[in-house]
């Protein structure tokens, strides 16, 4: 099975999520890409990792079908993005941008947090 398939089955095993919510990011992850912005570029996955600076581990990583991405952005931790404005993040995946579209080094939280788009 998929890694992002098990991740929401564990998020609904936990109460993370409701089953209901569960099943909409269970038949995101069956889409096709979604066609975005005058180039007519295929979006498929907005992915969101954040970094321990002091450990260099990974701390976040969600992996957010395109068509769920208002959705799904609300599972980040807020205390990892605080500092990020989620409705450019919006808007760039609207507008049909791809790659690195955030990195943000947060010296002070000691805290890496990119997002891309694939």
């Amino acid at each position: 099975m998929d890694e992002e398939k098990m991740s929401i089955l564990k998020m609904i095993e936990s109460g993370k999520i409701s089953a209901q919510e569960g099943a909409e990011l269970l038949a995101a992850l069956d889409q096709k890409p979604v066609e975005v912005g005058a180039s007519g570029t295929n979006v498929k996955w907005v992915r969101v990792r954040v970094y321990d600076l002091k450990t260099n581990r990974q701390k976040v990583n969600v992996n957010i079908p395109y068509g769920l991405v208002k959705f799904g952005l609300k599972f980040i931790p807020k205390e990892h993005v605080k500092d990020i404005n989620m409705d450019e993040i919006m808007e760039a995946v609207k507008s049909g941008e791809q790659g690195r579209i955030v990195d943000v080094t947060d010296e002070e939280e000691g805290v890496h947090v990119e997002v891309m788009v694939e």
